[in-house]
């Protein structure tokens, strides 16, 4: 069972207890219920970085009035799924820093260690793997055949992994993520420097530009 997985259970399992009435909630090691100053901490760097993360807002309705043993029992609950529903922002935050303190990294073929350096789908890997517990295919043609969401240009959002076509072959040769501002950040080539960010309004990258998929989906478990 991978990373995202486990710690959903692990979430699950909490709000069962807390809506059965435990006296007092439980903290798993590794929960995103623990890790609450992390997440607004990686949320604070990513804002240092221009980069903005989407958010929702949610209207709450008029509720009648609950003794206070229930209000505490249910705000606890609410508390618990909507960490659940913030973890993958929790994972685009770590992904992103990780990826922004590689930069520099030398390009190489076949390369997926920050000692020795990544090429565009070992990098991509390196992130997933290390700061989500998302194992990706190796090559960029089985990364875009991921049975993850495709996602519009116009509806891109951090974290989402982007697939280029940049050698007029007609199929996929190239991927990095998507940062925000329609900047993405990948390892692009030797000559290039290796890890770096680049614009999909550069006229390169816009005319090579192919698809994204939304991979972090995959840590969302199914409704």
């Amino acid at each position: 069972m991978s990373m995202p997985h486990r710690i959903a259970l692990l979430l699950l399992c909490a709000l069962t207890s807390v809506l059965a009435g435990c006296a007092s909630p439980v903290a798993y090691e590794n929960s995103p219920v623990a890790v609450t100053n992390q997440a607004d901490a990686h949320e604070q760097r990513a804002w240092d970085n221009h980069f903005r993360f989407s958010s929702q807002t949610n209207a709450k309705a008029p509720q009648r009035a609950q003794a206070p043993a229930q209000q505490g029992l249910m705000q606890r609950a609410h508390a618990v799924v909507e960490q659940l529903y913030e973890f993958p922002k929790l994972m685009v935050g770590t992904i992103l820093d990780r990826g922004f303190d590689l930069v520099g990294t030398p390009y190489k073929f076949g390369g997926d260690s920050a000692t020795t350096g990544f090429d565009c789908s070992g990098f991509v890997g390196f992130l997933f793997r290390e700061e989500a517990g998302i194992d990706l295919p190796r090559s960029t043609r089985e990364l875009i055949e991921l049975d993850v969401p495709n996602v519009a240009r116009r509806d891109l959002q951090p974290g989402d992994v982007l697939f280029f076509n940049n050698q007029g072959r007609g199929r996929v040769s190239h991927t990095g993520i998507y940062i925000g501002n329609d900047q993405f950040i990948h390892s692009s080539s030797r000559k290039s420097g290796g890890v770096r960010v680049d614009s999909l309004e550069d006229r390169y990258w816009n005319s090579s530009y192919m698809q994204a998929k939304r991979v972090l989906a995959a840590a969302v478990p199914d409704a």
